[in-house]
């Protein structure tokens, strides 16, 4: 089962009141229902929202929705759920809900409960990208739908897409807002599970390869002074000064530590105190007489 279906199984079972079976109704006609020959049609291909929708309807309309179940046409093995419902006078005009649909914080949730149910899919946080969409005919409608999820900070943006328009979000943290809107609590948990997962295993690997790249810079860094040190000393360490001749012997002797081991080692082993500035600067003025050096030969 896709993680889809599995957040629109949970959230077609929730208990909910009036006000909120109209605002999620409404969002479910809007994306759902088609009118032919006076008969209100709305197909899905999941059953528990097929459940969801023949109770909202029953109890807000009170008239019972007769349901056909069929293959779906593709053979995927998967089952269409179409509902008839002989027209009560549903307007299905307008796919904009009146401000009343949706005047207070518990319908606009609601309503955004009925378009995931409609138009919702979301990628399962296990795989590689984060990302959650709902997919409607209108241009005006999916502006009004991408304002409606900014309301909560949810960084909505429209895309056209065929003759559709798709409204989707990309980041983690707003997706798992999302689910929190609409009441999919299990959801929530399984889904930042997923994600404190992924975001500690990136944040391992990017201090490994931090390390990795220290590493690296520490070798190429000491390599390239071992090298300076072996053109002075083709002529002779005697041009050095006693403290810069120090540091020379010791990074001859110990070839892949970095400065700060280095001044470290010297201190314990001369019993005089020498910083890793110390240690860097003397190393300057070594690579400085190596260059002056590698110019006369």
């Amino acid at each position: 089962m896709s993680f889809t279906s599995t957040v629109k199984n949970e959230v077609s079972k929730l208990e909910v009141n009036n006000v909120e079976k109209i605002a999620e109704l409404e969002a479910i006609l809007a994306n759902g229902a088609i009118l032919e020959d006076n008969i209100i049609k709305i197909t899905t291909e999941n059953a528990s929202v097929s459940r969801r929708i023949f109770n909202l309807i029953k109890d807000i309309y009170h008239v019972i929705p007769n349901i056909i179940v069929r293959r779906s046409i593709n053979f995927n093995k998967k089952y269409l759920y179409i509902l008839h419902i002989k027209n009560k006078n549903i307007d299905l005009s307008n796919k904009i809900p009146k401000d009343y649909i949706i005047d207070d914080d518990e319908s606009k949730r609601a309503y955004l409960r009925g378009l995931f149910l409609m138009s919702g899919s979301i990628n399962d946080p296990k795989t590689s990208r984060y990302h959650l969409e709902f997919l409607v005919n209108d241009e005006k409608y999916a502006f009004f739908i991408s304002d409606l999820l900014n309301k909560y900070n949810l960084n909505s943006k429209v895309l056209k897409r065929d003759t559709k328009y798709m409204i989707y979000i990309k980041e983690a943290e707003k997706i798992s807002d999302f689910l929190r809107l609409i009441n999919a609590y299990n959801a929530v948990m399984y889904y930042e599970d997923i994600r404190i997962y992924r975001d500690h295993k990136n944040m391992t690997n990017r201090l490994n390869n931090c390390e990795q790249a220290n590493v690296d810079k520490i070798i190429e860094t000491a390599s390239k002074q071992i090298k300076d040190i072996e053109i002075i000393n083709k002529v002779g360490l005697d041009l050095l000064d006693e403290k810069e001749q120090v540091v020379a012997l010791y990074r001859l002797k110990y070839k892949d530590v970095s400065l700060l081991e280095l001044s470290e080692i010297i201190s314990i082993e001369t019993g005089k105190k020498i910083t890793k500035s110390g240690i860097y600067h003397r190393l300057k003025k070594i690579s400085n007489l190596a260059d002056k050096l590698r110019e006369k030969m």
